[in-house]
């Protein structure tokens, strides 16, 4: 079975076996990157990271110029709203509950 199998799933012209990567992939991560958080002195909640799976990939594909079927329907300032605000909703959620911690 090839990526471009699994890849041929979409919905609404979005490959599902790539949102599910990118959110399984944050999840599995996310006691690292909590981790790495607390050190820098920050309390990150795992959630948050699986929250933040859509917003830091957009912001990642825009910093590397790499222009997906998603970052450009970000970018497109006449329509694609619902994506727009499924970025924006997950990067709201993805910020809540982050924490400063104090040091004693």
């Amino acid at each position: 079975m090839s990526i471009e199998y699994l890849r041929q799933f979409k919905i609404s012209g979005y490959a599902v076996f790539d949102f599910a990567a990118s959110f399984l992939g944050m999840f599995l991560l996310s006691p690292l990157l909590s981790g790495l958080a607390r050190r820098a002195g920050w309390q990150v909640p795992r959630v948050n990271w699986v929250f933040m799976a859509m917003p830091i990939g957009v912001a990642a594909h825009l910093a590397s110029g790499r222009m997906t079927p998603m970052t450009r329907d970000f970018m497109d300032p006449g329509g694609h709203y619902l994506v727009k605000a499924a970025v924006i909703i997950f990067t709201v959620l993805g910020l809540r509950n982050i924490k400063r911690l104090k040091k004693d």
